[in-house]
């Protein structure tokens, strides 16, 4: 095993070798970033591990990189100090205790682990291991989080009640047969939980337990869930949790693949004199307060952002990139935003939903095939609405009068 670059140890600032673990799919992205970053001078990717090498047209620009379906031996014949892991959900524990095996720090695809045993034996390992593991939930990289933190501080809002997350997408059934692990709740006897709410609607859970103050394991003590299905898979593509804190704040996300109309996704902070609506991917804050009227969009480089914000204006805020900070970390220049301390309240919920009953299908009579789509979309009826309900009342569906959301839902609890 080779030394481990710790925090402050690189000396003067070099490119760092970096090797990319599925580069396909959601991993083409950051091959992308990768590209950006070696273009600053800040990484060099010096291997891809993929079953199906990449062309040389997909490694353009790059140089020579090597490549092998052998994670372990790529790590060892290139030296990497960096692995991206961006591989099927069940693989993420394994691969990044490889990787900490020998002394690589690690960038990790959300979710982090199917399950809170597995995630604890990565996060427990890297750690003895002295190894750094950045866990790849951009949103908790932007600027907006600590600019609502400010604003809930100085009062903005008042008192703040709950946090609620709401989440619209639309999927086919394409997007369930894209990989065998698609869909799934399990696959050869191991965990997976690809349920719309742990993985792809897991942002919006894991910004809203952020900003209700609720990133550790030991912040949660109950999770609620209600999950459904309208497609024909084995995980859920509709559902809602409500999470119990141990400050007392309430925290609900409602998520669906089956929406009428793709919207974009959200995190509502509740106060007692107004709210903050937080829409992760695009980095923009609107408050809303008490007599509260709307300002004018501005950037959070303006000096009285702020300010504009808080007397119910709307702010675009830049965002710290996640491969970027982690290289920052152990370049000692930076703190390491996303470590997995800071996902443990998120695991819980994966937990809840992974320990939950399976979820309910749903009723024919509670969706339609999409209109005018020959890709096998089913649509539930109603559930663009409830999703913004949940998120704006902090209640589940089924205290919502949605007639299929039955029977009651499933408390887990941590205490």
């Amino acid at each position: 095993m080779r030394a481990a670059v710790g925090a402050g140890g690189l000396g003067p600032r070099r490119p760092l070798p970096v090797v990319l673990a599925g580069a396909r799919g959601h991993g083409a992205r950051h091959l992308e970033n990768i590209r950006r970053l070696q273009h600053a001078g800040l990484v060099r990717l010096v291997g891809v591990c993929e079953l199906r090498p990449l062309t040389g047209e997909e490694l353009t620009g790059f140089g020579a990189v090597e490549q092998s379906a052998d994670f372990a031996g790529l790590l060892d014949s290139t030296g990497a100090a960096v692995a991206v892991i961006c591989t099927p959900i069940p693989t993420h524990t394994g691969l990044a205790l490889t990787a900490a095996a020998r002394g690589v720090h690690v960038l990790l695809e959300k979710p982090p682990a199917p399950s809170y045993a597995e995630f604890r034996r990565m996060a427990d390992g890297a750690a003895a291991a002295g190894t750094v593991v950045q866990i790849g939930f951009q949103s908790l990289g932007s600027h907006a989080l600590p600019a609502i933190r400010r604003l809930i501080a100085e009062g903005a809002v008042g008192d703040v009640t709950g946090v609620g997350g709401a989440g619209a997408w639309v999927r086919d059934a394409a997007y369930f047969r894209r990989a065998p692990w698609a869909g799934r709740r399990r696959l050869a006897g191991t965990d997976v939980v690809d349920g719309v709410l742990t993985n792809p609607l897991a942002h919006a859970v894991s910004t809203a337990l952020a900003l209700a103050d609720a990133t550790e394991a030991e912040d949660v003590t109950a999770v609620e869930t209600e999950l459904f299905r309208a497609h024909a898979i084995e995980s859920d593509d509709t559902s809602c949790v409500r999470v119990s804190t141990a400050s007392g704040r309430r925290v609900t996300v409602a998520a669906t693949l089956c929406a009428h109309t793709a919207g974009e996704p959200y995190v509502v902070v509740h106060g007692t004199r107004g709210r903050i609506t937080f829409w992760y991917r695009q980095d923009r804050v609107e408050v809303r307060g008490a007599g509260a009227v709307p300002g004018r969009q501005r950037r959070d480089s303006d000096a009285d952002s702020d300010s504009d914000a808080a007397s119910g204006g709307t702010t675009l805020h830049g965002r710290t990139d996640l491969l970027e900070n982690l290289v920052a970390h152990l370049a000692g220049r930076a703190p390491l935003l996303v470590p997995p301390a800071a996902t443990g309240a998120f695991m819980r919920v994966v937990e809840a939903v992974r320990t939950a009953p399976d979820p309910v299908e749903l009723p024919e009579r509670a969706w339609a095939a999409a209109p005018d789509d020959r890709a096998g979309r089913r649509v539930v009826h109603g559930v663009d609405g409830l999703v913004v309900l949940a998120a704006d009342t902090l209640r589940l569906y089924s205290e919502l009068g949605a007639d299929w959301a039955r029977p009651a839902p499933t408390t887990f609890t941590t205490r």
